[in-house]
């Protein structure tokens, strides 16, 4: 798991630079790097919508996904109850900042394949790429947001490590047909969390976050019926 250390070393270290760095910046500062951050995070869940959406063979998909998975993560108020966690430990919106960290972090493809290439081939490329990525973004997220970010690592860890346990039954399940589809679904998140930080509408992103499990589950009904 050499990878994912590597990994979640590089998000820490991120967020303890950009804290240092946010205690020296004055307040108008701070909100010119929220609205960078919030149009950074738009902008790549857009991208990420585009690029796959090509490869997507249920049009649909995501469509439903949103609809089912919201529904059902706003049942449980998802959101609430992690504003609620993390009001606990600071009095900023930590909250928001650390759900945009942990979406940008754990949903992309380098994350959720570099764990499979990790425990299988040995090869920790993606993870050591997606770890530099990681290390720019923490960094500023830490100095709009604060230390707080640095909890996006432990999140990191379960999600990378939970990967790389099941390595061996994933590898066959995880298709590019099956990654794009989730891939679509996380770029909406992420650029929902972006519209949030910009202020623009409060889309509650982690009451989304069910949504990813629809395409996992319609895959797997598929593949049980030979549809």
């Amino acid at each position: 798991m050499i990878g994912t250390i590597v990994n979640v070393t590089t998000i820490t270290c991120g967020s303890i630079i950009g804290s240092v760095v946010k205690k020296g910046i004055k307040p108008q500062y701070q909100q010119a790097l929220y609205n960078a951050m919030g149009l950074a995070a738009t902008m790549l869940g857009i991208n990420a919508v585009v690029s796959h959406m090509p490869d997507s063979q249920y049009p649909v998909l995501f469509i439903v996904s949103l609809a089912v998975g919201s529904l059902f993560g706003t049942i449980l108020d998802i959101d609430g109850k992690f504003q609620k966690l993390t009001g606990r430990f600071s009095k900023s919106n930590l909250g928001q900042g650390l759900s945009t960290a942990i979406l940008l972090f754990c949903i992309g493809t380098l994350s959720i394949l570099g764990p499979i290439e990790s425990a299988l081939q040995g090869d920790h490329t993606y993870l050591f790429t997606n770890a530099t990525l990681d290390f720019v973004t923490s960094m500023v997220l830490a100095s709009t947001y604060g230390i707080g970010i640095a909890l996006a690592a432990v999140v990191l860890f379960i999600w990378q490590g939970s990967i790389y346990l099941g390595a061996g039954l994933l590898s066959g399940f995880l298709t590019t047909e099956l990654l794009a589809e989730i891939s679509i679904v996380g770029g909406i998140l992420i650029a929902s969390s972006g519209l949030s930080i910009l202020g623009i509408k409060d889309c509650k992103s982690l009451n989304m976050l069910p949504s990813l499990l629809v395409p996992v589950i319609w895959f797997l009904v598929k593949g049980f019926f030979g549809l």
